[in-house]
């Protein structure tokens, strides 16, 4: 080999060492000589009162849910309304054809108009035949027979008048309304369809605001409730309620507890609750699952920290702690209840300890780095789980 060619492979060979040290972790977790500390981002652990909780999974449930069916047989003429929209009570939903209800309300006020001159006749008659027979000129069993035929033709009278009632009603009940207040969903007609009693539900109407949210609880949740309000002295129903939604986040609203169930499950022990929540955006849906949260206890003093400054080895949990010198530590600790996005610290830290929440990845033992303080994130006041 040439001297060209051997010094060309100890170049190589060169190139190729430094690229594995440049690789290298403990070299790219080490600052060069001279260069800037890594930069971290720390959250201080701080002291702040909080509120124990359970949680449950429980099932949305609206108030009043109605289905609207057709009351008389008739072809659909008008449907006025978005599906999903929200209805206030009394709107005009649905629109049957009128007209031979109509007819039948106008043949009832003309039978009405015969049987009035009917009975009009029967009470001249009765007159006179009562004068005749003062006058001893017919029998009396003539004033009988016309008192007859005048109270039939008052019944005949009374008959047709509740024949009109009986068209007016059937008559309104071609204009499908609202019974109550809250968002309308799919119809299953369309105009021109022949709907009757006999088919399906037209569309079905859901209360929205408030809602209801039942879940179950065993008896020994129950009895602890109970317990804690008596210590409180007051009514357990009067329990807080919060909820989680399915994206985790947590809702808006708080509602109380309003009925408890009379009976227990036999099969899971359980007792059924029902907590009633505002929902004036309509966040909460109909039939949806939820997780249920319900204080325990009153609020307490707890040291907390974020959840992403926390890392796991073999031995257990610990945190990156940046002390006043700048440089990094470690901390094992012992953590409880969370709330939300925090830890609650049992062990190991204090109130003012700066943890590494962003930036682990760049830091070891003992280097030095610039930290870049952030805020720790707001307590969840109805997140707290065992």
């Amino acid at each position: 080999m040439t001297a060209f060619g051997i010094g060309a492979a100890w170049l190589a060979a060169l190139v190729f060492c430094a690229s594995l040290l440049a690789a290298s972790p403990a070299r790219a977790q080490q600052p060069a000589a001279g260069g800037a500390p890594p930069a971290v981002t720390v959250v201080r652990v701080e002291r702040r009162d909080v509120t124990p909780q359970t949680t449950f999974t429980g099932r949305v449930e609206a108030i009043d849910k109605v289905e609207l069916r057709a009351r008389v047989e008739g072809f659909l003429e008008n449907r006025p309304f978005e599906e999903g929209a929200s209805v206030e009570a009394g709107a005009l939903l649905f629109v049957l054809e009128k007209a031979p209800y109509r007819a039948k309300v106008a043949e009832a006020e003309a039978a009405i108009l015969a049987a009035e001159g009917t009975l009009k006749l029967a009470d001249i008659e009765v007159e006179r035949q009562k004068v005749l027979v003062q006058r001893q000129a017919t029998a009396q069993a003539k004033l009988d027979e016309a008192i007859a035929k005048q109270a039939q033709a008052r019944g005949a009278l009374l008959g047709h008048r509740a024949a009109l009632d009986r068209a007016e009603l059937e008559l309104s009940y071609t204009d499908v309304r609202s019974p109550i207040a809250g968002r309308i969903g799919r119809a299953s007609a369309s105009v021109g369809d022949l709907v009757g009693p006999a088919s399906p539900p037209l569309a079905t109407v859901v209360s929205q605001d408030p809602i209801y949210v039942t879940f179950p609880a065993s008896m020994r949740q129950l009895l602890e409730v109970r317990r804690k309000a008596d210590e409180r002295g007051t009514d357990p129903r009067a329990v807080r309620i919060g909820l989680k939604l399915a994206d985790g986040r947590t809702y808006s609203e708080s509602g109380y507890l309003d009925f408890v169930d009379v009976q227990v499950d036999p099969g899971t022990d359980s007792v059924l609750l029902r907590a009633r929540m505002p929902n004036p955006r309509g966040l909460l849906v109909d039939g949806a699952l939820v997780t249920v949260l319900v204080e325990t206890a009153e609020p307490q003093s707890a040291l907390l920290l974020p959840q992403s400054a926390v890392q796991f080895d073999q031995t257990g949990r610990f945190v990156l702690v940046v002390g006043a010198d700048g440089k990094v530590q470690v901390r094992r600790i012992k953590v409880g209840r969370t709330f939300g996005l925090l830890y609650a610290v049992e062990e190991g830290l204090e109130a003012g300890d700066r943890v590494i929440t962003d930036g682990i990845q760049k830091v070891r033992p003992g280097i030095v780095v610039a930290p870049t303080e952030a805020p720790l994130p707001p307590v969840d006041s109805l997140a707290a789980r065992s």
